[in-house]
């Protein structure tokens, strides 16, 4: 069974459209945010500190895919349920579940890498194997 993590938000008057409904871009910055949180929860220091000791810079986003199936609005808390579906040698895939309570309002998908600036090139990223080590707190 893959690990699963719960990031909670409180969906705020400036999340909405004019119509009092979440403005559909601000899912994948919850989604995002979550991502964040799972590798935080699953006990891998943050990315200024990972940088530090491993030259790991994060996990940019490649590729996403967002299903809608309710809305949500202004003073709703809502759950953004995060787990890794597929590990692969160089990406993993995200799973987002989003919920309000027991209702299912998005489901969503992210393809990240994990990177590093490679050496004598600061401005660039490359991405690298998942670490072991990383992959093992996860799971």
């Amino acid at each position: 069974m893959n690990k699963t993590v719960i990031f909670e938000v409180q969906v705020q008057f400036g999340d909405c459209d004019p119509a009092g409904i979440v403005f559909f871009p601000n899912f994948s910055k919850w989604m995002d945010a979550s991502s964040l949180n799972f590798f935080v929860q699953c006990g891998v220091s943050p990315w200024r500190e990972l940088v530090k000791t491993t030259g790991i810079v994060g996990t940019p986003l490649l590729e996403i895919h967002t299903k809608f199936m309710r809305p949500a609005t202004y003073g709703e808390t809502i759950q953004i349920h995060t787990s890794v579906e597929e590990w692969r040698e160089k990406v993993f895939i995200h799973r987002h579940i989003v919920k309000r309570g027991d209702e299912l309002l998005c489901e969503g998908t992210e393809t990240r890498a994990f990177v590093i600036h490679p050496p004598g090139e600061p401005d660039r990223i490359k991405a690298i194997p998942v670490p072991a080590d990383i992959k093992a707190k996860c799971l």
